[in-house]
């Protein structure tokens, strides 16, 4: 067994049903970021602009991936599915936000503080994984059903 196979293992032993209402609440979350940011996306790319310079249309697929990411992985976090593919979307986005958007600390409405805590929720659920209450395990119960079927006949 690989170093991954384990970590995935502990992951889904060492999971409390609790920690699955912060999921789905982080997914929502990022649903609804993302939901926000493609309502401004104006603003989003001159924010984008602001910090890093990048060519034009390098800025337009970077605040497209911002988008969609926000969009695609709070969706499939909130179900429970793909989690892990979900949070590692994700996080890249998140450095980005602490490293060069969040950067200004003398204002006092900056959301660094939430930038970090919704990172450091990403690493610990790409750790962790889905756990109890997410269709990864609702397929993976299917799965298992299935090959027991067969096994018996």
């Amino acid at each position: 067994m690989n170093y991954l196979q384990r970590v995935e293992h502990w992951g889904d032993t060492h999971h409390p049903k609790y920690l699955d209402l912060l999921r789905i609440v982080l997914g929502v979350f990022l649903l609804f970021k993302g939901i926000e940011f493609a309502r401004n996306s104006t603003t989003l790319n001159e924010l984008i602009s602001q910090q890093v310079p990048f060519s034009s249309l390098l800025l337009v697929l970077l605040g497209h991936y911002v988008i969609f990411a926000h969009i695609m992985g709070g969706f499939l976090l909130a179900l429970g599915l793909l989690t892990r593919l979900a949070c590692l979307i994700q996080i890249p986005i998140l450095i980005g936000a602490i490293v060069f958007v969040n950067v200004d600390l003398t204002n006092h409405f900056s959301e660094i503080i939430l930038s970090i805590a919704i990172l450091g929720l990403l690493i610990y659920f790409t750790v962790i994984g889905s756990g109890p209450w997410s269709l990864d395990r609702v397929m993976e119960r299917d799965e298992e059903e299935r090959q027991s079927r067969n096994l018996r006949t």
